[in-house]
């Protein structure tokens, strides 16, 4: 059994995207978006991705519809819909996310969007196989 107090795992987190854990059929990730950031507009066209705020202040971009997300907000991404999250405070924006099924390599630490962007754009964040 995994088990994590999430909100304080979460908010422990300086790095921009931690992979928590991954299965078979989903992957828990946090991620860290620091005042002015941003994930980035992206579309994942076979993962569902259920995202949930433990701090920070935001907006949530999916498929054009925009709304503000905060503390305990939960947005859900079906698969193939274009989404972004964007921190609009002044502290960072904190959350924790479950994809079905995984999209990041398990284990993968970026410590900066640039530094995911780049092992993304590299092959060396690609899910397991198996």
């Amino acid at each position: 059994m995994e088990h994590w107090t999430i909100a304080t795992v979460a908010q422990q987190s300086p790095d921009f995207r931690r992979v928590l854990w991954t299965g078979k059929h989903s992957q828990l990730v946090i991620m860290t978006i620091p005042p002015g950031g941003e994930i980035g507009e992206e579309v994942h066209e076979d993962i569902d991705q259920i995202l949930t705020f433990v701090s920070g202040t935001g907006k949530a971009i999916v498929s054009g519809q925009e709304r503000n997300v905060a503390q305990g907000d939960l947005v859900v991404v079906p698969a193939g819909r274009t989404h972004n999250f964007l921190n609009t405070g002044e502290n960072p924006l904190i959350l924790y996310t479950v994809y079905g099924p995984p999209e990041h390599a398990d284990g993968a630490v970026h410590a900066t969007k640039e530094e995911a962007d780049a092992a993304e754009e590299s092959g060396q964040d690609e899910p397991p196989t198996e």
